[in-house]
């Protein structure tokens, strides 16, 4: 008997049979990770290949994507807490990832009076923008600015789509105690009343600032209010010095929730100062970013957080710096861009055969960029005009020779009027670029008819022309000069059609599924964040957005009528159309 005792008690023993059942269970590995989501029932588009490719599911924990593929196996993921979603025929993607934009601009434009055209606003004469600015002053929505700062702002006037020019005439109907202005559209102008004039110190005697323009009254010197780039972002500085932090931070929270309201769960902070810097790391603090956002320090006016902590290729809460920011030149729409040929039109106060006007010479433009490649620091650089991203080109080549070519990809934003010859030197150059495709709906008609013409119009944000070179390329909003709808970018990429239906330039259509990675997986790569964002693979960062249709199985007209119905960020769901 006590044999038999003892071999029973040495099998309990190599068994762990002397501990109840229960509790072994609890101590046993899971053969596979338990999934806090799994989606299933819908298009899942992966964006892995170059052409569409789809799972039948994807399953996430955490801020990870932990499996993608076969249902079946999805669902070993599934225990206690795990969530099935049904899309019940929806689009699942991954969420979109930012080109270029000003996340905290965007907060900006949200809190003050929307003075943009339809359809985006109601803003179609001077007279519609008088009085939108004279409602705003008792319009809950923007009483908050007002008060803060005592300026009424309206942010997007649009001369393309006006009856005339406004004036500080105009603004000064909406008052004469107040500092009233207004930002055109592309954020390169602004039209003062002439309290703001007063405030900035701007009269009669006050000499144009280099790389800027005030605008005069005829056969005189006296301002009308109208300033152009250098001359409008000194104006612009001098109201933000009445910023609080408390606007500041309630400026960055508005901006985040178009972002997310649109699919974006990746913005851009494309010319940060160090107000926006400041701002961004007190939400870092405090955790109140819900989607990543990476920084670029204005490198002529606000480079010195560069050796901040946040300058980093990993995100601290949601929040990094990933390089600097140059201005080489204006907007086209607004006719400020340096061109290498007259514009078709000159702007008032401007004689025929204007083209527009650098930011910097050559050898500050040369010597931004080196100090750029010395440190280590990307560089984006906004070029519009051929000329202007001529001056890139040369930049970047000239640093190049002196130190050496290696994967910096600095990046070209917006590249309006890139000439096929400066096409064809981007891939030599290691330059990526980020194109502006969007012109072609909101001022394709005006560049037609005022700004350049045919063809120099046709030619505008060429992505096909860039895709035949072998190249990646990214695609934008630049909000606030328009809402951050990545639809209406999907939309102009594919379709190019201009406000009256026109389509402008149909050799540089691209197919959805291009638009798509331009939206997507490249930026991701434009960001140096390839490895884990832009795709749905095991191990990427669980940035996800449900959309209502397939893009790929509708009408490419119907493309803007898509709605985010869903946009999730690192796992978690940041924005709900329900």
């Amino acid at each position: 008997m006590k044999h038999h005792l003892a071999i029973a008690c040495t099998l309990l023993a190599l068994t762990a049979c002397d501990k109840p059942p229960e509790q072994t269970a609890k101590t046993l590995p899971l053969k596979v990770s338990a999934a806090d989501a799994i989606y299933y029932g819908g298009d899942i588009l992966t964006m892995t290949g170059d052409e569409p490719e789809y799972a039948q599911s994807i399953a996430t924990q955490g801020d990870k994507i932990i499996f993608v593929g076969d249902k079946t196996k999805a669902l070993e993921h599934k225990f206690g807490k795990t969530k099935l979603i049904d899309l019940q025929g929806k689009t699942l993607m991954p969420g979109f990832v930012d080109g270029h934009s000003h996340v905290y601009g965007v907060g900006l434009q949200a809190m003050v009076a929307n003075v943009l055209p339809s359809p985006d606003g109601d803003a179609n004469s001077v007279e519609q923008i008088v009085n939108i600015l004279t409602a705003a002053q008792s319009n809950p929505d923007y009483t908050t600015f007002i008060e803060k700062t005592g300026a009424i702002l309206g942010f997007g006037y649009d001369d393309a789509e006006l009856d005339r020019y406004p004036t500080k005439m105009d603004l000064d109907r909406v008052s004469t105690e107040k500092p009233v202005i207004i930002i055109h559209t592309s954020g390169h102008l602004s039209v003062a009343n002439s309290k703001a004039l007063a405030m900035a110190g701007i009269d009669e005697n006050t000499e144009n600032p280099k790389g800027g323009l005030i605008r005069r009254m005829a056969n005189s010197q006296e301002p009308n209010g109208v300033l152009e780039e250098n001359a409008h972002f000194a104006l612009l500085f001098k109201l933000m010095q009445s910023f609080d932090p408390d606007l500041q931070d309630l400026m960055l929270q508005e901006g985040q929730k178009l972002y997310t309201k649109y699919g974006y769960t990746t913005a851009q902070e494309g010319r940060a100062t160090q107000e926006a810097y400041d701002s961004m790391v007190r939400a870092s603090k405090a955790d109140k970013f819900v989607i990543d956002v990476v920084a670029y320090a204005d490198m002529a006016t606000s480079s010195s957080f560069m050796d901040s902590s946040y300058n980093s290729k990993n995100y601290t809460n949601h929040f990094r710096i990933g390089g600097v920011k140059l201005n080489f030149d204006g907007s086209p729409q607004g006719k400020t861009a340096w061109l290498s040929h007259p514009y078709l039109k000159a702007p008032e106060g401007q004689e025929q055969g204007y083209a527009g006007y650098p930011t910097f010479n050559d050898e500050q433009a040369y010597e931004y960029v080196e100090t750029a490649f010395v440190n280590g620091w990307q560089v984006m650089t906004h070029a519009n005009g051929d000329a202007a991203i001529e001056q890139f080109l040369n930049a970047v080549e000239n640093a190049n020779n002196k130190l050496g070519k290696k994967d910096r990809r600095p990046v070209l934003i917006h590249g309006q009027t890139i000439r096929q010859d400066q096409v064809n030197r981007l891939k030599e150059l290691g330059i990526f670029p980020s194109l502006f495709p969007m012109h072609t709906f909101y001022w394709g008609d005006w560049h037609v008819n005022s700004v350049l013409g045919h063809p120099r119009a046709d030619f505008i944000s060429p992505t096909h022309a860039v895709l035949e070179q072998g190249l990646m390329f990214s695609t934008h909003h630049d909000a606030p000069v328009a809402l951050p709808n990545a639809l209406r970018v999907l939309d102009a990429t594919v379709n190019r059609t201009t406000r009256t239906d026109q389509v402008l330039g149909p050799d540089q259509r691209v197919s959805v599924y291009t638009a798509l990675q331009a939206m997507t997986t490249w930026p991701a790569y434009q960001h140096f964040e390839e490895s884990s964002k832009g795709q749905l693979k095991q191990g990427m960062q669980a940035d996800l957005i449900i959309l209502d249709n397939n893009p790929l199985k509708i009408k490419p007209a119907e493309l803007h009528n898509l709605q985010v119905l869903e946009t999730i960020s690192r796992g978690k769901t940041v924005y709900s159309k329900n």
